[in-house]
């Protein structure tokens, strides 16, 4: 399931953030890359226990577990501080899959990374090239959003980032651990709550009908969860 996340951040928001990104010192991105793909990872990664990296990332996860439609969609139990990166001049990421587990750098607890998520920070047409290709069961996807936007997706995905040819590419990457680790359960659980919320707007939250799905929609959270 591939979910857009619109305006996680607002556009002054991705200002002050691109504020201290512009400002920051890079380094290599193959320093965080597994072993498969060191060979065809080519950008450049903010360290993550920087000050300016933890700074950032509070203030996105800030603005994430308040959105309603990322809630429903990632039903999240541990979310991994959000990372950074940049790709310039022909800079990219070939063809891979996310490591399985993942440790926090700042707390050295493992994470499964159920789902992954790209927050965009440049606007499509300040750069050529650099669009996050996934693979999924409906064939390839391309998705490059507007800055402050966001993507999420199974990180069991195939993915790449094509070459930058122009421009920069700067972004938020990071995983989350979901309560429901089956991607099947969270895309009937996602679509129940949708249908949930366009009812309670439409006859009433205390409606019998909604109320009855509010509850169905628990007691599957109960059956499938794992904390």
């Amino acid at each position: 399931m591939l979910i857009t996340i619109p305006s996680i951040l607002s556009k002054d928001d991705v200002k002050q953030v691109r504020a201290h990104l512009d400002a920051a010192d890079w380094e290599d991105g193959a320093k965080t890359a597994g072993a498969q793909s060191r060979e065809v990872k080519r950008n450049q990664q903010l360290p993550p226990t920087s000050d300016t990296a933890q700074t950032l990332g509070k203030f996105i996860l800030q603005k994430l577990t308040s959105d309603p439609l990322f809630l429903s969609a990632a039903l999240p139990a541990k979310i991994l501080p959000p990372m950074f990166n940049k790709y310039a001049q022909a800079e990219t990421f070939g063809a891979h899959i996310d490591n399985a587990i993942r440790v926090n750098p700042l707390t050295q607890e493992r994470l499964r990374t159920d789902l992954s998520m790209t927050l965009f920070l440049s606007e499509p047409e300040d750069y050529d090239g650099g669009e996050l290709v996934i693979e999924d069961h409906y064939g390839r996807q391309t998705v490059k959003l507007p800055a402050g936007d966001m993507i999420l997706y199974p990180a069991t995905s195939l993915h790449e980032v094509t070459p930058v040819t122009q421009g920069a590419r700067v972004s938020s990457f990071f995983w989350l651990q979901s309560m429901i680790r089956s991607d099947a359960n969270r895309r009937i659980l996602f679509d129940l709550d949708q249908s949930i919320q366009a009812l309670s707007d439409s006859i009433g939250a205390n409606d019998p009908e909604t109320v009855r799905l509010t509850g169905i929609y628990h007691n599957l959270i109960r059956t499938w969860a794992e904390t």
